[in-house]
């Protein structure tokens, strides 16, 4: 089974919702034939939001995002199930996938926590605390000011808390991360790799996935090129090789996968679409264990979910 923390799928689609994409073989990296042969059991969508949006037009757009995941993406497909915590993840049936929304950046909710908790009814389960430039919460990983969490960006972490929602810290630059890391009970990294492997702003350093860790946290290992290596040609092996970083960290237990997919232009070879994870499952288990392989590709993220709210 795999869990993939991470899509854009709801991007492309927002980019052109009149297209059928998703239930085609190829159009898109992820689409429902894909994951229904290939193994997928939930398969986390992101409301990421296009960096021309005004304020004022973001949440529209955001809730937008959530009418195509019901239209296009769970109506077509009766066998693809939202699912809002562990337990109803558990009560699957064999045949039947999961879909989980999130929400990348806080840039949707315009500085107003109704629309945070409107998300929430919604069925957004994680929130990335930004994309890669500064908003009202914190900055950015490429943010060249490189500040904090903001007071509002501890009240939405509060209300994740209170939630029992992840807080994903992928995109935070290192003094939001740290910031993050204090006061967040359910911190995820849904798509970042290891800076000491491929030293990119968006790769998290040593201390942080050692910080994650004793969080009892998992990271998504992403399969965006620029992010595995500086050669600008990614391959399999580059996976692999933060894999076993991680691992010598302590990680085997917090180690996931978040693709990216629909999210990238460029591709790992022999990783190009979803339907391709079985490529990386072969080589994995040239190295690792079944278990192992278990619990990168499903467990590890499965055991973390956002239980239901008693």
């Amino acid at each position: 089974m795999i869990l993939d923390a991470h899509c854009d799928v709801l991007l492309k689609l927002y980019l052109d919702p009149k297209a059928q994409a998703f239930q085609t073989k190829s159009d898109l990296h992820i689409t429902y034939p894909q994951l229904e042969k290939n193994g997928s059991k939930l398969q986390l969508f992101a409301i990421y939001l296009p960096s021309y949006l005004k304020p004022g037009e973001r949440f529209q757009a955001a809730l937008e995002m959530v009418n195509l995941f019901h239209n296009q993406i769970l109506k077509p497909n009766p066998k693809l199930q939202l699912v809002t915590s562990k337990e109803e993840v558990d009560l699957l049936e064999e045949d039947e996938i999961g879909a989980m929304l999130t929400l990348e950046g806080a840039e949707a909710i315009e500085e107003d926590m109704t629309k945070l908790e409107i998300l929430y009814r919604l069925g957004v389960r994680s929130v990335g605390l930004t994309w890669n430039w500064a908003n009202a919460v914190a900055d950015g990983a490429l943010e060249p000011r490189g500040a904090g969490l903001t007071n509002f960006g501890h009240e939405v972490i509060s209300f994740l808390n209170n939630k029992k929602m992840w807080t994903d810290v992928s995109h935070l630059c290192e003094k939001a991360f740290w910031d993050t890391i204090d006061v967040a009970d359910y911190p995820i990294a849904s798509h970042s790799n290891a800076f000491s492997i491929c030293p990119h702003p968006r790769n998290l350093k040593n201390e942080q996935i050692v910080a994650l860790i004793e969080k009892d946290s998992v990271m998504g290992i992403t399969f965006v090129p620029p992010f595995l290596n500086k050669k600008g040609i990614a391959e399999i092996s580059d996976i692999i090789r933060h894999i076993e970083h991680i691992c010598s960290l302590g990680g085997e237990n917090h180690i996931g996968f978040g693709s990216d997919f629909d999210g990238i232009d460029d591709t790992v070879l022999g990783l190009s679409s979803f339907s391709q994870y079985e490529n990386l499952i072969d080589i994995l288990q040239r190295y690792y264990s079944e278990k192992q392989v278990e619990k990168f590709l499903y467990e590890n993220f499965f055991n973390r979910l956002p239980s239901a709210i008693q």
